[in-house]
């Protein structure tokens, strides 16, 4: 008899059992579906950690940033302040390889140098000033007597020379956007007995605008007219030759408005080469 008993509580403990296993599976298998993905392996956009946008200007005293009052880089910081409002781009990064005084024959030199070269293969666009201290060679050289063929003469060795560095600028990135600033002319002023200024720097700016048009992804941004028929005040008091601050924000603006701002935000998501996500 007794044995019946302690047969029987044996049973009891082993259903007891059972029956506690089979509630835990359940519960797991009930466990909300939010929870359960805690746990999982996720597949995160790239897009989630954006690269910044990153800009090169190379070229004279306009990106060097002459008669800026902050001394912080003429056009550069309203531009990058313009594109970071932007909601595709999240950041800016902007490289500066502005030299004063520099004419195209010492641009195309220095796009050799590893710095420029580096920045520049990284680079979503690339803004060129160049081709104002072409002309003033000319002045200087000719200062008692100017003639129109001297520019003209001078205006075709620019050519060649602007070719050779948008080229340069190619094959250093097939991709990025290559944006050329046109001259403007500050000149008339100071040669009142010479009045073809005007003229020379509208032709100086057509051979430009028609050599970027030869190749893809590239813009030239006019902006002579800013600085003519106008009362406010856009140049440098101590020299009346380069932008004040206002004038370097009027040439951020017009750059800006150049700018294929979507190209720049899909740059964001194809910084990674063609990688579709990250694991986390």
């Amino acid at each position: 008899m007794k044995s019946k008993y302690i047969s029987l509580l044996i049973s009891l403990v082993l259903i007891s059992a059972c029956s506690h296993n089979r509630h835990a599976l359940d519960s797991e298998n009930n466990v909300p579906k939010s929870q359960l993905e805690l746990s999982e392996k996720k597949n995160i956009p790239v897009t989630f950690f954006p690269d910044p946008v990153e800009i090169v200007s190379v070229g004279d005293s306009l990106t060097a940033g002459v008669g800026d009052s902050k001394d912080a880089g003429g056009y550069l910081p309203y531009l990058k302040e313009s594109l970071e409002s932007e909601p595709t781009i999240t950041s800016v990064k902007m490289d500066n390889f502005g030299v004063k005084g520099n004419r195209s024959d010492q641009l195309l030199k220095r796009l050799d140098s590893t710095a420029i070269k580096g920045s520049i293969e990284k680079a979503d666009a690339v803004v060129i000033t160049i081709g104002g201290n072409d002309i003033m060679k000319v002045v200087r050289n000719h200062f008692s007597e100017l003639k129109m063929d001297q520019f003209n003469d001078a205006r075709k060795g620019y050519e060649l020379r602007l070719k050779q560095i948008i080229e340069k600028v190619r094959l250093y990135n097939q991709d990025t956007h290559i944006y050329l600033v046109g001259v403007y002319n500050p000149f008339s002023q100071w040669f009142t007995g010479f009045g073809e200024f005007d003229t020379i720097m509208e032709e100086w700016n057509k051979s430009s605008e028609r050599i970027v048009s030869e190749y893809d992804e590239a813009y030239y941004v006019n902006i002579g007219d800013i600085f003519t028929g106008t009362t406010a005040e856009v140049l440098y008091t101590e020299d009346y030759f380069h932008p004040n601050d206002l004038g370097y924000q009027l040439i951020a603006d017009r750059i800006y408005n150049h700018l294929d701002i979507m190209s720049l935000g899909d740059a964001l998501a194809a910084s990674t080469k063609g990688d579709e996500n990250v694991d986390n």
